[in-house]
């Protein structure tokens, strides 16, 4: 085991890489005021390089979608800095901007209610083109590369002219990535884009988005409750609680080798094929309710649940704890007092 080591350094690339075509760096976003304000992002610490996914998890309100909506400019942080290549969005303005919303797309959660129900396929992925018409300028240039999108991700040239009410839920999260593509963005952001469909449909669409990825580059940001759909998606995983990064790594050291207890709570609960894996690990049933966003405990933010909480946890807050990683990439960083050591200490 690799010795750990407490240091104020917030996770990132290691020295020497290319720049990071995201960087985002203490980022605090709160709504409302005076004794009824809720931190939703607290010192927020993100980096993703070109062509990589990040896994971003965590239980609903720890600030997992309040940080996708600042990823995509629709959301000013209070403090700290969101940078693209370097430049920061919010800092732009007029044809500036309209250029860089180009770069960062979304693809939604329910293909269905993201979707026009009134606009064809054609329509719908032709829809960024009204706001930016000089990527594809002119008419004929549209139908072929609508043609090609739709290729892109599994679908027929006879399908541009169906509603969405004619596609199956993949088919139509299928036209929502496309509709994503048509800007030929740098970053897509995927808040739970496959919850809503079936397991065997959600497996097609995951394999889309990787095929996309290999063949463009196009990096992605992706909002999941399903770990062991982010297991299999993503490059590094960040783990969130309460409005802050608790954990980040690479995705098998932290699956693997969880150093915070709250890490390792979310991991014992994701079902596991390998049976003699399932019998050494046991469940760890976390006490309590997770505290309320108005009212955040001193600290650590997660003692009230923690089984392995000390005096200290109540009193100071926890250091950023950074391991090495196992593999090439970046360190492997737990925000707590008493990290994990091994798996034989999950319980």
């Amino acid at each position: 085991m690799t010795e750990s080591r407490t240091t104020t350094a917030a996770p990132g690339a290691p020295a020497g890489e290319n720049p990071p075509l995201l960087e985002v760096s203490g980022v605090t976003k709160s709504f409302g005021g005076g004794r009824r304000r809720l931190t939703a992002l607290d010192g927020v610490d993100v980096r993703l390089g070109r062509g990589e996914t990040l896994g971003l998890v965590g239980e609903s309100g720890c600030g997992k979608s309040t940080l996708a909506r600042v990823l995509l400019g629709l959301e000013r942080p209070d403090a700290g800095t969101v940078r693209y290549d370097g430049v920061d969005p919010f800092a732009l303005r007029g044809k500036e901007l309209l250029n860089w919303r180009r770069r960062v797309q979304m693809v939604f959660q329910d293909p269905f209610a993201s979707l026009n129900a009134r606009m064809s396929a054609a329509d719908l992925i032709s829809e960024p083109w009204r706001t930016h018409p000089d990527v594809v300028p002119d008419a004929k240039a549209r139908e072929k590369r609508i043609r090609e999108l739709l290729s892109l991700v599994g679908l027929r040239d006879g399908d541009a002219h169906r509603y969405p009410n004619e596609f199956s839920g993949g088919q139509r999260q299928r036209i929502g990535i496309a509709r994503a593509l048509a800007l030929d963005p740098d970053l897509i952001v995927c808040d739970e884009p496959v919850s809503a469909l079936d397991l065997s449909v959600q497996a097609q669409v995951l394999n889309v988005l990787s095929e996309l990825q290999s063949r463009l580059g196009v990096a992605y940001v992706f909002i999941s409750h399903d770990l062991s759909v982010v297991r299999y998606i993503a490059d590094r995983v960040t783990v969130m609680y309460l409005g802050k990064v608790i954990e980040h790594g690479e995705t098998e050291d932290v699956f693997d080798r969880p150093q915070h207890p709250y890490t390792a709570a979310l991991m014992s609960a994701a079902p596991v094929l390998d049976a003699s894996r399932a019998a050494h690990d046991q469940e760890i049933q976390l006490k309590g309710e997770i505290p309320s966003p108005f009212d955040i405990p001193s600290g650590c933010r997660f003692r009230t649940r923690c089984w392995r909480a000390q005096d200290t946890c109540a009193t100071e807050a926890p250091p950023l704890v950074v391991r090495p990683s196992e593999g090439a990439g970046d360190d492997h960083t737990a925000l707590c007092h008493f990290p994990l050591e091994a798996r034989s200490a999950w319980a």
